[in-house]
């Protein structure tokens, strides 16, 4: 449901009735991962996918029939070639789909709402459904924040949301969506005198995280970063760019940045809060900023780092760095000369090898061709 976290949060300020059909598992290949969603409202009108293309059909009119009688369902689709007009995935793979209705009135509306607020708005928040258990608390939502704050309830007993909170607190810690089991029963007094288990009855949860946006830092105001600002924006990322040089970086010249810094690459880069899913993509091309910007970056937890430049280039870069007492190790994280070999030659074809390293090592991926390889197309996101 997050998946549409912006489109759905308009619904629901429009006060429009809709049903939302999430991925809530995957066994073998499938092109969508848990957490992909499909959404219909009152009228038929319909955003997002969970299969793409191949159950969507079926999908949407089970998202209707949801929205009609006003109650949860969950559905399996496999592969299927016995029937021409069978619903089923041409991939071979197997999804489970929640579908929920979320419709004005519906004593859970409130917590759906606020979840794809805080989701819209960029928050770290996760919302919590029942997936599998008693079928009177199938659907039933649990917005989570940090720190535990819980908002709505499973319907169960309290132990149940206690629970449920902790697990999907856990999960959340990780920004990751995937399905966990919550298992409760009589828990014990707060002054100790009960002798209660938390194990006894569990329910199956599906996940699903919001965190704010991933971080890509362009160092360079060239024409490269400005190709390199449009594809960020594209996947996702809030995109800076920082460059010393007051007349290269305008905002004027990069309209696709959600900012543009002018400081010192390395200055700038010492007063960042960053995590492990930020990005640095080095594209100065010059020594007296390279180098102090990437003795730091090497040494930062961050997800990638690149940096522009011949072979040449690089091979200076790396006995300047080495000079400047950054450990093999270190430099083994670089990646120069940035991007993949894709034969690139203007910007914007540099921009989407770039993109494609940076998606390659998120996930994952080798870079080779999928034709005539025998790597899994679709990998699974928690080994990636």
């Amino acid at each position: 449901m997050l998946d549409l976290a912006e489109e759905l949060h308009r619904w629901c300020e429009q006060g429009r009735d809709f049903a939302v059909a999430t991925v809530v598992s995957v066994r073998g290949s499938a092109p969508r991962q848990p957490g992909a969603a499909l959404a219909v409202d009152a009228d038929g009108a319909v955003v997002g996918s969970v299969s793409g293309g191949c159950v969507e059909g079926a999908v949407y009119d089970l998202c209707l029939a949801a929205l009609a009688d006003g109650g949860s369902v969950r559905e399996s689709f496999g592969y299927s070639d016995e029937d021409a007009f069978a619903v089923g995935l041409t991939c071979g793979g197997v999804i489970d789909i929640l579908v929920t209705p979320v419709r004005a009135g519906a004593p859970d509306r409130g917590v759906h709402a606020a979840a794809l607020a805080a989701a819209a708005r960029g928050e770290t928040a996760a919302l919590a459904r029942v997936v599998d258990g008693p079928a009177a608390l199938l659907g039933r939502p649990l917005l989570v924040r940090p720190g535990g704050t819980l908002a709505g309830t499973l319907g169960g007993p309290a132990a149940l949301d206690r629970a449920a909170g902790r697990e999907a607190a856990a999960l959340l810690d990780l920004g990751r969506t995937g399905t966990v089991e919550a298992a409760y029963g009589e828990e014990p007094a707060p002054d100790g005198a009960g002798t209660g288990s938390r194990c006894g009855e569990q329910v199956v949860l599906l996940v699903e995280s919001s965190l704010p946006p991933p971080r890509m830092i362009v160092f360079g105001a060239v024409d490269f970063a400005a190709a390199l600002t449009g594809v960020g924006k594209f996947l996702g990322y809030h995109v800076t760019v920082c460059d010393a040089r007051p007349v290269f970086a305008t905002a004027d010249r990069f309209p696709a940045a959600d900012e543009v810094v002018v400081d010192w690459p390395h200055r700038y880069l010492d007063a960042q809060e960053l995590d492990r899913r930020t990005v640095l993509c080095v594209l100065t091309h010059d020594a007296k900023f390279d180098i102090p910007l990437l003795e730091r970056a090497l040494r930062l937890p961050v997800a990638y780092v690149g940096a522009m430049g011949s072979r040449r280039t690089h091979e200076d870069r790396l006995g300047r760095l080495r000079e400047a007492g950054v450990a093999e190790r270190e430099l083994d994280r670089l990646r120069s000369p940035i991007g993949l070999d894709l034969g690139a030659r203007t910007p914007e074809e540099t921009a989407l090898s770039i993109a494609a390293e940076i998606v390659a090592a998120r996930r994952g991926g080798t870079g080779v061709p999928l034709t005539g390889a025998h790597t899994p197309i679709h990998r699974d996101a928690r080994a990636a």
